[in-house]
């Protein structure tokens, strides 16, 4: 046992061997660094999606791999190196394919990185795919000889152990791409196993005599469109036969030793995260059972039945061997996450804050972290939609590698986040849901409805310490059909909450968490020089990744002048940020034709910002600057594109806001990030950078500004999570402005999820008292429900603050008579 703590100890030492060798390094003319990105370290390949699958610390150098969407017998991907002075080598060994796994085996001293094994030198060798086909998604520990063999599994179902001297791999499970091809099956980018449900396979890990195995998604049409049928599941293996545990989604399983596995295999947890269309899931196996928790979701476009959106969840230790500190990556938040998690020991997991990059892995190397990126899909997969136009997606996927500061997973956007137990369904009288995380934010509140036909009284139970030791903190009634709304103070301590019901009925009971404190109160100095809305003369672009194996940014530059974009030539921004001319008319004829901006995707009306999304669902949005409109409506604003796979983002009358697919409900669940004041043209990913058009002519060129050489092309890179500091959402406006509304007639849905101050003016033209009913939907895709009814006298208008705990994605308005009416929300 000492020989193995020494063996693992010298191990760990070795990984993190560099950790102490440098800070991040500061941008020069030879290595250009952009918001904690190093545009030269991008990577590339030649496929549809080039997204980051490993990133790993070891032997003096991090090594990254990058996957293909599904290419399970090699690719154009390539193994990197990544020097301490951050110089790129592309390993000659390199055979591509569709790798997520990584894991250090501690007794040979190897890192085990996709299909390829590196000694504790560097030396690599390589496991074909001739003898080991399949996508790579996970290894683990073995279960009866690990220190001579580890398991590797594969996305459909395939899984070997592997001798870790020879790399000889016996096959346990075929893949499911080899059985396909022998019998010449049509190619199916989730093809459904012959083992599991589920589909899309993700996490492995051994323990407590099983092996974990995860997918996330489903296989048939309806998962290309429906977020929320059943897909996914989590099963386990003892050597024999499988267990399917719950069919949900799911992604990482893992446990306190990480990439190493668990010291302690008999007795130590394994973790696995997931989420259905009600919240992310979390589930640990530790004293012979598993345990399940509920906990929000920050962000929906990881949403999405056939699990492609949500590439590759982790959690990892992030802190020292002295010092573990897990975070974890779950729907677009950073969660502090306790290393001694268990189901008897639950306390501990705290919300960081919001991110809006796509995190395929990430690692602690120089004291620093490094997230890699899934930035640039050239196939843009299923993320089609009017709203975009028909523009295409980059000429050539690529991503890069993220270098932050240990404490930016607390420095991002607010951790506002939402989540529910039940929504609308059937539930038992006494049974009480599974625990919904409680801790961690200032303001919480509950929506309760109760669906059924008697009155049910719902009595909510907290577990202060983790302890499963559960106490009453409220009990509400609700009528049958009727919503109550609920908040928590702060004396209503607890870990954990969870509910149960007096009868059984039909009932949906969600939880909104808000975070105020992580907005920005003014602009970042970084993007000073970008146009602002007064402006009428700038330099502006439309731009496009390029193909070929080119690996430039194209730019057709030009300048908006009297309301009208003209050009003045072509430029090439290269891997050095340097922005040059060139001649190159078939290329500038391209970006004209294929990246102009779409007209009419929305409309703006005196109220708000107008959406008629491709279901044929209607939306509204703030307004901001009056500005805005004109600009719009004269084709001088960039409105939807892709920048992070699969998920777009969008600038609409002043503000920037995250865009899931159609796939993963689309504008339903809209979440705004930041307002601005800003003249933006274009903007594209390149490099792993937000590249931004729309500067002023005499912007100066710096970290975040790169000018042409003849000074008549410019443009802004930084990151899209830079826009967090772009500055906190606001607005106005409403669904009615002395609108001519009917009796019970409900208006369009308007956004007020996200915002901060949030006042409500109604008010009507008729002779008589009119009673206004609020109705709020909290989650994007559940029911209505009634918040308050407001009764507004004849010729008064009546002003209506909402309390600051208060949280709804979507509100509503009705009246109780024919009338006009206005009903005017004000976000500060």
């Amino acid at each position: 046992m000492r020989k193995e703590r020494n063996i693992k100890s010298a191990v760990l030492a070795l990984a993190m061997s560099a950790a102490t060798i440098s800070p991040l390094f500061a941008q020069t003319e030879k290595q250009p660094f952009i918001s904690g990105v190093y545009p030269k370290l991008a990577m590339y390949n030649n496929e549809g999606e080039c997204g980051t699958g490993a990133v790993v610390p070891w032997a003096n150098r991090l090594w990254v791999i990058t996957y293909a969407p599904h290419l399970p017998f090699g690719s154009s991907d390539k193994l990197y190196e990544i020097t301490p002075d951050r110089k790129q080598i592309v390993r000659p060994e390199s055979i591509g394919g569709t790798p997520a796994n990584r894991m250090i085996h501690t007794e040979s001293k190897q890192l085990f990185i996709g299909p390829y094994a590196i000694d504790d030198k560097g030396k690599v060798r390589v496991i074909p795919w001739e003898i080991m086909p399949g996508r790579h998604t996970g290894n683990a520990r073995h279960l009866t000889d690990p220190a001579n063999k580890i398991y590797y599994g594969t996305m459909e179902e395939g899984f070997y152990d592997v001798d870790v001297k020879t790399l000889k791999p016996t096959i346990l499970y075929e893949d499911g791409n080899v059985i396909n091809k022998r019998n010449k099956a049509s190619a199916s980018p989730n093809p459904p196993g012959e083992l599991l449900p589920g589909a899309h396979g993700k996490g492995l890990y051994s323990g407590q005599g099983v092996m974990v195995f995860s997918n996330n998604g489903e296989s048939g049409p309806k998962a290309l469109t429906d977020f929320d049928i059943e897909a996914g599941s989590l099963s386990e293996w003892d050597g024999k036969s499988w267990k399917v545990v719950r069919r949900n989604q799911f992604v990482e399983v893992t446990g306190p030793g990480g990439i190493y596995g668990n010291k302690n295999p008999d007795t130590d947890p394994i973790w696995a995260t997931g989420w259905d269309h009600k919240s992310v899931l979390l589930g640990s196996r530790d004293h012979g059972k598993w345990s399940f928790y509920r906990l929000p979701k920050a962000s929906h476009t990881y949403d999405g039945a056939h699990g492609w959106n949500t590439e590759w969840p982790r959690i990892r230790d992030v802190g020292t061997a002295a010092k573990p500190d897990y975070l974890m990556t779950m729907h677009g938040m950073f969660w502090h996450f306790p290393g001694t998690f268990n189901s008897t020991n639950s306390a501990g997991i705290r919300p960081g804050s919001a991110y809006l990059k796509v995190v395929g892995d990430f690692t602690r190397w120089q004291d620093q972290l490094v997230f890699g990126g899934d930035d640039s899909a050239q196939k843009e997969f299923l993320n089609k939609r009017k709203a975009k136009g028909a523009i295409e997606g980059p000429g050539q996927s690529n991503s890069n590698l993220w270098f932050t500061s240990l404490q930016k997973p607390d420095q991002l956007g607010p951790n506002t986040a939402e989540g529910a137990v039940w929504i609308s369904e059937n539930i038992e009288k006494a049974k009480a849901s599974e625990p919904f995380l409680f801790a961690g934010w200032k303001h919480r509140m509950a929506w309760i409805l109760n669906e059924g036909n008697a009155p049910v009284t719902f009595n909510f139970e907290v577990d202060k310490e983790g302890k499963n030791q559960w106490s009453s903190v409220k009990t509400i009634i609700a009528e049958p059909g009727k919503a109550v709304y609920i908040v928590f103070d702060a004396a209503e301590k607890g870990e954990w909450i969870r509910v149960t019901g007096n009868n059984s009925t039909k009932a949906t009971v969600h939880f909104s968490y808000t975070d105020t404190d992580r907005f920005t109160k003014s602009v970042d100095p970084m993007f000073n020089g970008l146009a602002t809305l007064s402006g009428t003369d700038y330099s502006a672009g439309l731009m496009y990744g390029l193909g070929d194996n080119r690996r430039a940014m194209g730019l057709l530059a030009g300048k908006v002048s009297k309301g009208k974009f003209e050009e003045s030539g072509y430029y090439e921004l290269n891997a050095d940020m340097k922005l040059e001319k060139k001649e190159d008319a078939k290329t500038a004829s391209f970006i004209r034709e294929k990246f102009v901006l779409p007209k009419n995707v929305v409309t703006i009306d005196e109220s708000s910002v107008v959406i008629v999304d491709d279901l044929d669902r209607r939306w509204r949005l703030p307004l901001g600057s009056a500005a805005f409109t004109q600009k719009t409506n004269s084709n001088l604003l960039r409105v939807v594109r892709e920048v992070a796979t699969e998920r777009d983002l969008m600038n609409v009358h002043g503000t920037f806001y995250e865009l899931p697919a159609e796939n993963a409900d689309g504008f339903a669940k809209i979440r705004p990030v930041s307002s601005h004041q800003l003249s933006v043209y274009d903007f594209a990913s390149y490099r792993g950078l937000l590249v931004m058009t729309g500067l002023n002519n005499d912007a100066k060129a710096g970290e975040h500004i790169i000018k042409s050489a003849d000074g008549r092309a410019s443009v802004w890179a930084g990151t899209i999570d830079d826009l967090w500091k772009l500055g906190k959402p606001t607005g106005q406006g409403g669904p009615w402005k002395d609108a001519s509304v009917k009796k019970d007639i409900p208006s369009d849905a308007y956004l007020i999820g996200f915002y901060d101050k949030r006042k409500l003016k109604l008010s009507h033209d008729s002779k008589q008292p009119v009673t206004f009913k609020v109705q709020v939907e909290p989650v994007g895709h559940g029911p209505w429900m009634t918040y308050k009814e407001i009764v507004v006298p004849a010729g008064k208008t009546v002003d209506y603050t909402f309390p600051d705990s208060f949280q709804s994605r979507w509100i509503r308005f009705s009246a109780d008579q024919d009338c006009k009416a206005t009903s005017w929300l004000i976000y500060e």
